[in-house]
């Protein structure tokens, strides 16, 4: 059954102590062809947000926008209440503390080992001994589940699997309240994807984390995600909890939660048994 209006106004608000980003009228273009068109998001704190969209709709654009990687052309949005864009160093240099980023495939520096990635932040940031940087940043290699002879190993030296876990021990560098992760499950096999969404959905209860997801794995939006949003047509085309995505009538949505692929989900209102779409 389709939400009403007003349910469906009501989920889309929160108030704003709960917003830790607000995306408001934001348009990105590159070479005059728009990306994202007057596009509206909210960021709720400590949610894990799951963020969809079909291949080349502007997914990786929308977070690189919103961390200041890319210039947008219109609109605005806050970090904290901050205006990131138009914030003063002091203003920014305090929103990037409290934020980590895990790019698609790690991003990990070649010619340093695990320890040194993870110290990276630390050292532009911070103002720490060495003994105390080393100490931190193998918290964070214990953290994320690598074996503690993890440190020393170059990137070359890890699997897929050990990547993503050291590039998120480096995102978790600051002990940021923000994780931001590009398609963080991208390459991995079920099960270690499996594992990965349950290190985060763990990290997100342990460390009170706020988490910012763009994935394409149904899996990951069924097991970690408490609410989905959907980029198409230059915009957010819906967001909400995982029902809200199964009841749409919107035909990409449909198409990506109810076909071939996608897997058979759970849900509290069938008590048990799959989700069927009517026909």
């Amino acid at each position: 059954m389709q939400p009403s209006d007003t349910e469906d106004s009501t989920a889309r608000q929160a108030p704003d102590q709960d917003v830790v980003i607000r995306a408001k009228g934001v348009t990105v273009a590159f070479d005059g062809r728009t990306v994202l068109e007057e596009l509206d998001l909210d960021v709720r704190r400590g949610e894990i947000l799951g963020f969809v969209g079909a291949s080349g709709t502007g997914k990786s654009v929308l977070l690189r926008t919103i961390l200041g990687l890319n210039r947008k052309q219109a609109g605005t949005i806050e970090i904290f209440g901050i205006d990131y864009e138009n914030a003063h160093d002091e203003e920014r240099l305090a929103v990037e503390q409290r934020w980590g980023v895990l790019f698609q495939h790690g991003a990990l520096f070649s010619s340093l080992t695990v320890l040194e990635n993870i110290q990276v932040p630390m050292r532009e940031y911070l103002d720490l001994s060495p003994r105390l940087m080393r100490d931190l940043a193998r918290l964070k290699i214990e953290l994320v589940g690598l074996q503690p002879d993890a440190a020393d190993k170059y990137p070359s030296e890890l699997s897929g699997g050990m990547i993503k876990r050291a590039a998120l021990a480096r995102a978790l560098a600051l002990d940021p309240d923000i994780v931001f992760l590009d398609e963080p499950t991208s390459g991995l096999d079920p099960i270690g994807a499996a594992e990965f969404d349950e290190l985060i959905r763990t990290l997100r209860e342990t460390l009170g984390l706020t988490v910012y997801m763009v994935t394409h794995d149904l899996d990951s939006l069924y097991q970690a995600c408490d609410r989905i949003a959907v980029l198409g047509r230059k915009k957010v085309l819906i967001e909400g909890p995982l029902q809200m995505m199964l009841d749409s009538d919107d035909p990409w949505v449909r198409s990506y939660f109810h076909g071939k692929r996608a897997r058979a989900i759970v849900t509290d209102d069938t008590a048990g048994a799959p989700y069927e779409e009517s026909h």
